[in-house]
């Protein structure tokens, strides 16, 4: 049997547009009906979408075993986890947890309950604290299978980076979008997401749409708040659309800018700059790290301290385009 995942955004509201199909267009029964009851919980269309590729995976192993899903156990679970690590290339730990986590829901979903041991059983210990933040941490025990993952360590930009790479920009579009992930930390999709109406310039400071549907009130440096101005007034096309951050060019003059077109104009600056680690993530993390305390020197890195190195190249930056 060959399953696929297909998007088809027509359907009903409560319905999720990913859906698990065979190659007769059959749908799986068991994965869908999981996946319509997280619409209906109002997740975003990217969780979705992470969790129909995730239980996709699981169905390709699965169906050919023609094991039933209430028979499960975590011995299913040990030979799914063994299939995955004897792929090539074999995926990170990240992803075999949140495949068997999103598996771990699904049968939840389906019986009512957690998925029995079975003839293995696996343990882990972690710490826990009161929601209150006091007391001493309580050291609590998990079962299930579980990979160890490796704590990724972000290193971001340095002042001389972003300093670099802001100064290869020549457009008051582009240089809004670095510059509300360098300075307000922003997300990627979190910017693209931006609407008209969730600026609020008069009082500095703009709405964001964050991870969980949650909205968080951002606000705005005056850098930021003089370059949005001029890309609303000089650049923008007058068009209808309520989207705060659109192409200025091509056949896709006025629609909304994708996230495919965001990494492409990243890695046309990369080279241009010639900084090869400047990424959306990095440059998020720059806005924590201006704040962070220094061990060197025993203080406080403040952004006044990185404004004083960073912000030449904006005001260089700024007399260029109005040179223009």
């Amino acid at each position: 049997m060959k399953l696929s995942v297909v998007y088809q955004p027509s359907l009903p509201a409560s319905t999720s547009p990913y859906r698990l199909r065979d190659e007769e267009g059959r749908e799986l029964e068991w994965v869908n009906v999981f996946l319509d009851a997280q619409r209906l919980r109002q997740l975003s269309p990217r969780s979705l979408r992470a969790y129909a590729y995730d239980l996709l995976d699981f169905a390709r192993w699965l169906e050919p075993r023609h094991q039933p899903l209430a028979d499960m156990t975590e011995s299913t679970l040990v030979d799914y986890v063994r299939h995955q690590l004897e792929q090539h290339p074999k995926p990170t730990p990240q992803t075999v947890n949140h495949r068997l986590g999103v598996v771990r829901c699904c049968y939840r979903f389906h019986t009512g309950r957690d998925i029995p041991a079975g003839q293995v059983h696996f343990q882990r210990s972690y710490r826990t604290r009161s929601p209150l933040g006091y007391g001493r941490p309580r050291r609590a025990i998990a079962l299930g299978l579980r990979l160890k993952q490796d704590r990724r360590v972000i290193v971001p930009l340095s002042a001389e980076e972003v300093a670099k790479f802001w100064q290869s920009f020549r457009t008051y579009r582009d240089l809004a979008l670095v510059g509300l992930m360098l300075l307000d930390g922003l997300r990627s999709c979190e910017a693209l997401a931006l609407q008209q109406e969730d600026l609020q310039l008069a009082d500095g400071q703009m709405r964001v749409l964050g991870k969980g549907n949650r909205k968080r009130l951002v606000p705005l440096p005056p850098e930021i708040l003089e370059v949005l101005d001029n890309y609303l007034r000089l650049e923008r096309p007058l068009i209808n659309s309520p989207a705060l951050f659109v192409s200025l060019k091509g056949r896709h003059r006025g629609q909304p800018m994708t996230a495919a077109g965001l990494r492409s104009l990243f890695r046309h600056h990369r080279l241009r700059s010639q900084v090869r680690q400047a990424n959306p993530h990095r440059c998020r993390h720059y806005a924590q790290f201006r704040t962070m305390p220094s061990r060197a020197c025993g203080g406080t890195r403040t952004p006044h301290e990185y404004g004083a190195r960073v912000m030449p190249a904006v005001a260089s930056t700024r007399h260029s385009l109005r040179s223009c």
